[in-house]
């Protein structure tokens, strides 16, 4: 019987376990199976001004950041179903995201130095994506724009779509791109996060 499967046999011995008791299980549990090569994504939760973000990360880096309004349990049972289910609710592993996002929301940061995990994109949309940390913090490009630079001028609507489905949003600041009139448009975090993001960078 290896570790993990002693830990959960413990799990399943206990009618009510105290809450120092589950926190120690959970603990054997998540180091088992690292150890074990049985964790595939680590996640965690921020608490941040634009509300509580999820943090979601691979070995190879940071795959997902979902912001409440998209339901974190559901962006976990998606990232079960396209990744891998060995998910595990392990803050460590994301102790370096957490603290850069913290700084950028303090205004201490404008870039993030962190490994990212492309693979929940791909073709255009990572294209576009991709061309996003060119427009600088504090700065906004146009649709139209981020398309000539993705080297399609008019996938315009593709631009809006890719923007719409980024799986790293804040750290992929899809949030600088607005309408070539200069309007908002929209925001998968909402328009007010949108709008706060964009104040946050102007004001620094």
């Amino acid at each position: 019987m290896t570790d993990t499967d002693g830990i959960i046999h413990d799990l399943t011995r206990l009618t009510q376990p105290s809450p120092d008791k589950l926190a120690e299980l959970h603990q054997r549990l998540t180091a088992a199976a690292q150890r074990d090569g049985l964790l595939d994504i680590a996640y965690r939760t921020v608490d941040t001004a634009v509300g509580p973000l999820l943090l979601a990360a691979t070995e190879q880096g940071l795959v997902r950041v979902a912001y409440a309004r998209e339901d974190h349990d559901t962006v976990l049972a998606q990232l079960a179903s396209d990744i891998s289910p060995r998910i595990l609710h392990e803050p460590t592993r994301l102790d370096l995201a957490a603290r850069e996002i913290d700084e950028y929301f303090t205004g201490t940061r404008r870039s993030f130095d962190l490994p990212l995990d492309w693979r929940l994109t791909a073709g255009f949309r990572s294209a576009v994506l991709h061309h996003l940390s060119t427009i600088g913090y504090g700065q906004t490009a146009s649709y139209a724009t981020v398309a000539r630079l993705a080297g399609n001028p008019k996938a315009v609507r593709a631009v809006g779509t890719a923007c719409a489905k980024n799986p790293l949003p804040v750290v992929v600041p899809c949030h600088r791109v607005v309408r070539s009139d200069g309007t908002m448009g929209g925001y998968l975090g909402g328009p007010e996060a949108k709008q706060l993001l964009l104040d946050l960078e102007a004001a620094a």
